[in-house]
């Protein structure tokens, strides 16, 4: 009985041995080994470096406006008359053409009284001109027959002499006739003429409406001459110069003009930093209002080249392969524009990195892309299709 209990307990230590063995060798079968990571080289896209001189273009943009431009007031109060042309925006007008016409048939009447009233005036002298001043008689004389009610009324006669002077002046004919002259001259105020050939972008009033003084019209430009105002960084405000060509192009490329510097803004924008230059432009099919991209060719930059602003690293700093490694070199950006950034100091003959590489870290390994020999097995592949 005894002997049995030995047995059995010796016959389950043995078999508790024997599972634990068991379990190990499981467990170290399921054990894998971590595959170890192959080395990627990426492949890089450069250039060799020739330093060249790069002209520095300022672009800048803005939307034309004209040149001359007036927005049209009455100075005095009347109904607006018809005319032969229709007052009404996109209507066009030559120098001198009448823009619109006010009812002027009262001041008018008013106008003739007081002329009527000065050649009175000058009329009741004469009999005392031919008798006390008879050097002056004739050329008063001369200035009545002159005198016409319906025309302008003309200067009057110069008085050569003191006494002369003395006499005209007593019988109020002076003061008649400037009261006359600024009467003419608020008459005239009843007709807008063009000073110049344009056309009319705004009307204000119909034929018909009552206009009253201080009122606005509308508005009338010069349509062969416009003008760009575009703002210009402070820092090469004293490259700018009057007469300086400019390219002009439309947003979407399509249509190129010429340009010139006309005048530059002596006062510099406080919160912006900036000047305003404005370039005059004509050409017959440009409208007011039409937005432009400008290029101002500010200077030349020796020794230089042109790269895209994404392959500046931080701390101007540019990517370089050197023996399938990467490296890095200091640089100096001298301008930067939308999509370029111009450099100096970089070495000539140096093969930098012409586009982005993602991770790209100095001393990483790297494999030159070789175009000819790409385009070269695409032609052995066609050939054998």
């Amino acid at each position: 009985m005894i002997l049995r209990k030995i047995l059995l307990s010796l016959l389950g230590l043995v078999l508790i041995g024997l599972s634990v063995m068991f379990a190990a060798s499981l467990i170290s079968g399921n054990k894998r080994q971590r595959p170890k990571p192959k080395k990627v080289i990426k492949t890089v896209f450069v250039d060799t470096v020739q330093n060249t001189t790069i002209p520095i273009m300022i672009a800048a943009n803005g939307n034309l406006v004209s040149q001359r431009r007036l927005e049209l007031f009455s100075e005095v109060q009347g109904v607006l008359q018809g005319s032969r042309k229709l007052f009404k925006p996109g209507q066009e007008y030559k120098k001198g053409e009448t823009l619109l016409r006010l009812n002027s048939a009262e001041y008018y009447a008013t106008v003739q009284s007081q002329k009527s009233n000065l050649y009175n005036q000058i009329t009741a002298i004469m009999p005392d001109l031919r008798l006390d001043y008879p050097e002056a008689f004739s050329k008063w004389q001369a200035y009545l027959e002159s005198f016409d009610v319906d025309k302008t009324v003309p200067p009057l006669p110069e008085m050569t002499s003191e006494k002369e002077s003395y006499f005209i002046t007593g019988r109020n004919i002076p003061s008649t006739y400037y009261n006359v002259k600024n009467l003419e001259q608020r008459l005239s105020k009843y007709r807008i003429s063009a000073p110049f050939t344009g056309i009319l972008t705004q009307a204000l009033v119909t034929e018909g409406t009552l206009v009253r003084p201080g009122q606005k019209l509308g508005e009338y430009i010069d349509t062969s001459v416009y003008e760009l105002e575009v703002a210009i960084s402070k820092s090469y405000a004293d490259l700018l110069q009057v007469g300086n060509t400019v390219a002009l192009s439309t947003l979407d490329k399509e249509k190129e003009y010429q340009g010139k510097v006309v005048r530059v803004n002596g006062n510099i924008d406080q919160a912006s930093q900036t000047i305003n230059a404005y370039i005059e432009v004509k050409d017959p099919s440009l409208r007011e209002g039409v937005y432009l991209e400008a290029n101002l060719n500010a200077r030349q930059e020796e020794n230089a080249i042109s790269v895209s602003r994404s392959l500046l690293q931080p701390n101007d700093q540019l990517f370089v392969v050197r023996d399938s490694i990467l490296d890095i070199v200091d640089v100096t950006p001298v301008y930067y524009s939308d999509k370029e950034v111009v450099l100096r100091d970089v070495p000539n003959g140096a093969v930098i990195v012409s586009k982005p590489v993602p991770g790209a870290y100095a001393g990483m390994l790297v494999k030159i892309y070789q175009e000819k020999q790409k385009n070269l097995q695409d032609k052995t592949a066609l050939k054998t299709e």
